[in-house]
């Protein structure tokens, strides 16, 4: 290791004083302070939200010493202090004692900072009061982080999701009321809530969400990646000398613009501590939720999610958008946006989260949560580069043969087409999928280095009659008609499989 990396740490004071890298991002910093009064910013968790809200209270407390040497130094009026009421709500005790007396907590522990006593009789009252007191002492700045966290930890139980929704709401109504008062506010978190639901009193925020001027303000660039780990990075490349291009593979591609990409930074920094590909970020907090709302919508093909803005932008508890929740979260990220820029099209940001999130969602569908399905698929992954067909239905039926009888659902959309999906798509090989429930069937289309292959999954029927689709389908829909010249064998598997065996029954094989 050849410098100090700030992992966990969420202390601008701490990291500078400590020696440990800081990544310069105060040029951006002053750009948003000097430019609008309030601003709301969504990004998924550990991606450094907590360290920008911590940085920016100390340039406003004037901390001239802790920004020596960085881009900010010589261009702020440091004699120009205010009083700041910091609040993250990831620290508040809202699950031990109820939100609102958590907030009032959290107000009398600022209030105490600055000697001032809080008389009133509500969070509404208090906040409103210390505020006013603040405000003698020069103009406020407001920093509220993690705004959504007391709403995001009971989303499976919408009551209490709903209830602190509306404590919030009322929370934060003073605020525009109070606008002669304050200097500076920012909220963040990481769900972007309907205005109208929280924020209906605060409809005067500057959401930066998606704006491209900001897409880099937290999380590393590909040129901040350089510049800070160049020494890191020569000593990789003596053994490893594409490693660049595996890190990005692993780490980078997300982006709220399509402008400028970035890399999650708590895995990038746990990757120069560890120079191993795994998948930090997604340990820290394997979205169980999530994986169960999509198996109770039968959503498996994530990577297929097109939404307008404003639909991208918000989030309701009640009925939730998939789309916007796996965006917001950091599980999906923008992919491409429409000309006009009101469609935007989602997939994973990186081999991170694509091979965890499947992971994940197999093992569900599986009625296998939390165990690793990965290295069960070996089998199948060589199978498919040489060739070997036998071996591949061993594979599956290996894998698949292991779900409990009480997930198979044959008179519907069966559990069979969700695992086979979710295994090509595993394998890290390019997997194109067309799901018609209606004929109940599955279609696949999967290219390796040496084949093409186009597979018809059947439930309960024959062989013969998944490869006949295949027929049809080649001429109907000229799947193979890109490949015409490629040099690939194209390779037709219809596959028939067993609702009461659980296994493949049967199955059928063309070249082409």
């Amino acid at each position: 290791m050849l410098q100090q990396y700030p992992i966990g740490l969420q202390s601008f004071q701490e990291i500078r004083e400590g020696g440990y890298l800081y990544i310069d991002k105060t040029e951006i910093i002053h750009k948003i302070v000097s430019t609008d009064l309030y601003y709301f910013l969504s990004r998924p968790r550990r991606f450094g939200k907590s360290l920008l809200v911590d940085t920016i209270e100390e340039l406003f407390k004037g901390r001239k010493e802790l920004f020596e040497g960085l881009w900010i130094y010589d261009k702020w009026d440091w004699a120009q202090t205010s009083p700041v009421i910091h609040f993250d709500f990831s620290k508040l005790p809202y699950k031990e004692e109820g939100l609102s007396k958590a907030i009032t907590y959290g107000l009398n522990k600022v209030a105490k900072k600055y000697s001032v006593i809080l008389t009133g009789n509500s969070i509404k009252v208090q906040f409103q009061e210390l505020i006013e007191s603040l405000s003698t002492m020069g103009n406020v700045v407001i920093l509220i982080d993690e705004y959504d966290k007391p709403i995001i930890d009971f989303l499976e139980e919408p009551e209490l999701a709903d209830a602190n929704r509306s404590i919030m709401k009322d929370f934060y109504s003073i605020i525009k009321g109070s606008d002669t008062y304050i200097r500076f506010l920012l909220i963040t978190g990481i769900s972007q809530f309907s205005q109208v639901s929280v924020f209906s009193d605060l409809n005067n925020l500057d959401n930066i969400t998606l704006e491209p001027q900001y897409g880099g303000l937290i999380g590393i660039t590909q040129q901040e990646l350089e510049a800070n780990f160049s020494e890191e990075i020569a000593a990789l490349q003596k053994d490893r000398p594409d490693i660049l291009t595996q890190i990005k593979d692993w780490y980078d591609g997300y982006t709220w613009d399509m402008k400028t990409w970035v890399y999650n930074p708590f895995s990038l920094l746990n990757f120069m501590v560890d120079p191993e590909f795994d998948p930090y970020w997604y340990e820290t907090g394997t979205p169980t939720f999530l994986i169960r709302l999509l198996k109770k919508e039968w959503k498996y093909d994530v990577e297929t999610y097109q939404m307008g803005k404003q639909s991208l932008s918000n989030f309701n508890t009640v009925n939730p958008n998939m789309g916007a929740l796996l965006f917001q979260t950091g599980y999906l990220t923008i992919k491409n946006i429409s000309p006009n820029r009101k469609v935007y099209d989602l997939g994973f940001p990186n081999l991170e989260v694509k091979s965890s999130f499947l992971d994940g969602l197999l093992g569900a569908y599986r009625g296998m949560e939390g165990v690793d399905s990965v290295a069960e698929m070996d089998v199948i992954k060589n199978a498919l580069r040489e060739g070997d067909m036998p071996a591949m239905i061993l594979g599956l039926n290996a894998i698949i043969a292991k779900t409990p009888y009480d997930l198979w659902r044959p008179d519907t959309e069966s559990i069979f087409h969700a695992q086979t999906s979710l295994i090509f798509r595993l394998l890290g090989v390019e997997v194109y999928s067309e799901v018609h429930s209606a004929q109940g069937r599955c279609d696949v289309l999967v290219k390796t280095a040496q084949y093409i292959y186009v597979l018809e999954l059947k439930l309960d029927g024959t062989a013969a009659e998944a490869l006949k689709q295949i027929k049809v389908d080649l001429k109907a829909r000229g799947y193979l008609t890109p490949y015409a010249v490629d040099p690939r064998k194209k390779i037709a598997v219809g596959i028939s499989f067993s609702s009461k065996t659980r296994q493949v029954e049967e199955y059928e094989v063309e070249q082409y």
